[in-house]
């Protein structure tokens, strides 16, 4: 039998020497904070982050002229025609809208006639998810109160006349992301808000657009679309050079002094311009890599970090897509991941821990998959063709690699592949059950 040593009263204290007390900090632990305080690369961080608003927006002056020309009858009390703002996320669409209304809210308080300008973000899913939350927040912001849940939608168009017809008034709506908005609960409510100004004696109602998605308005119901389709402004996306000058001049007050190693606001901005000359991305890109230098305690942001903050963002970019996307798009991406789940089991395929192998399906197939999720979910059955459109927005988003293939005599059809990486298809799933609530 072996010997068995008593453990002693030294080595008792030993283990008690271990800082076990929650009030006195590890060391580890304030070495990390001292760094911190002591070597911070940023100036200010502040002007990298999406919410800030620079003074000037670089290369939108045309953009920005289009809109202020649309919107500017406001300030003589007349109603603006409907406008729409189109261009791909990053584009400067949100950031322009809201530089010409702050403007206008200036120019409005040494003004006689009334305006008033509402932002809501139809991404936000508390807030426009039902045309009764889209309502109720107006209500909200125009200093009125309904409850969450429980009235009739047509007392809460009520209560919203009430408010914005007790004298004369122009309000303008300008709805972000709308897309998201019509395909969550239909077009009806544009309609319906659009058709309000025939029932209000003292005010008028304009509404303006924002959406990511160029061919909207083509989906929207004819009736729907001859009264919102008035105006339309169209952003192009930015170019690498355009990119650079907008990087360059954030940089330069969010950084201290020499901490950008040489090529890394041109490889910043090449990453975006092939992400559709996203801004947003290129400044997120730049945050990041700036992050991940500092956690590093590094002096400079080299190429490296750029490569590093691109690879986060693009494993970040894809379980915000799976979270925000409405349900129907949840449920045909659902479909398309659990058959190939199935299709690789029954093909016995081996995945190697860095090279994935990825079986392709067929879009009839993911059809009769996403039917079947329809009915699980008791959710409405989207036409084929509907589904065809999303797989193409998936497509565009990196979700899915997709191929036509000609069949001949029967026509066309398109081999899907999976583009999500395989270390994020069990989070994938995992917000999709959530979501869906499966």
């Amino acid at each position: 039998m072996p010997n068995i040593l008593p453990i002693s009263k030294t080595s008792d204290s030993k283990i008690s020497n271990i800082p076990n007390n929650p009030n006195k900090p590890q060391e580890g632990m304030n070495k990390i904070f001292d760094s911190f305080m002591q070597n911070s690369i940023f100036e200010n961080k502040a002007v990298l982050q999406t919410s800030y608003t620079p003074e000037t927006i670089p290369h939108r002056d045309e953009q920005i002229g289009q809109i202020a020309s649309i919107l500017a009858p406001a300030l003589r009390g007349e109603r603006t025609s409907n406008l729409f703002v189109y261009g791909k996320t990053g584009s400067g669409k949100t950031i322009s809208v809201q530089c010409v209304r702050d403007e206008l809210l200036k120019r409005q308080e040494n003004n006689k006639n009334k305006l008033i300008i509402q932002y809501i973000n139809c991404k936000l899913k508390k807030v426009s998810d039902t045309e009764y939350r889209i309502l109720a927040e107006l209500i909200k912001k125009l200093g009125g109160n309904v409850p969450a849940t429980g009235l009739p939608t047509d007392q809460v168009y009520n209560k919203f006349l009430e408010l914005i017809d007790n004298d004369k008034k122009l309000v303008i709506l300008i709805f972000d992301e709308i897309d998201h908005a019509v395909n969550k609960i239909s077009d009806n409510f544009l309609y319906n808000l659009t058709r309000l100004n025939s029932e209000l004696s003292k005010s008028q109602i304009s509404v303006v657009g924002i959406s990511n998605n160029l061919t909207f308005l083509d989906d929207l119901d004819p009736r729907v679309r001859s009264s919102l389709s008035e105006e339309e402004v169209v952003f192009p996306p930015y170019n690498a050079l355009e990119l650079q000058d907008i990087l360059k001049k954030r940089a330069d007050i969010a950084f201290k002094n020499g901490v950008l190693e040489e090529g890394v606001i041109a490889k910043c901005a090449a990453f975006a311009a092939r992400e559709h000359g996203d801004a947003r991305r290129a400044l997120d890109l730049l945050r990041i890599a700036g992050e991940i230098a500092e956690r590093n305690n590094f002096l400079k942001v080299t190429l490296k970090d750029i490569d590093s903050a691109n690879e986060k963002i693009e494993k970040d970019k894809i379980l915000d897509i799976v979270k925000t996307e409405p349900k129907q798009f949840q449920l045909v991406l659902l479909g398309i991941m659990e058959i190939l789940e199935k299709k690789e089991k029954s093909e016995k395929t081996l995945f190697d821990s860095e090279k994935t192998k990825q079986s392709e399906v067929f879009t009839g197939d993911i059809y009769n998959a996403y039917q079947i999720l329809c009915e699980k979910t008791k959710t409405e059955v989207l036409t084929q063709r509907r589904v065809s459109d999303i797989l193409s927005e998936f497509d565009m988003m990196g979700i899915i690699n997709s191929t036509v293939i000609s069949k001949g005599r029967q026509g066309r059809t398109r081999k899907i592949k999976l583009a999500v990486p395989k270390n994020l298809t069990g989070k994938v799933k995992n917000i999709l059950y959530e979501s869906l609530e499966m």
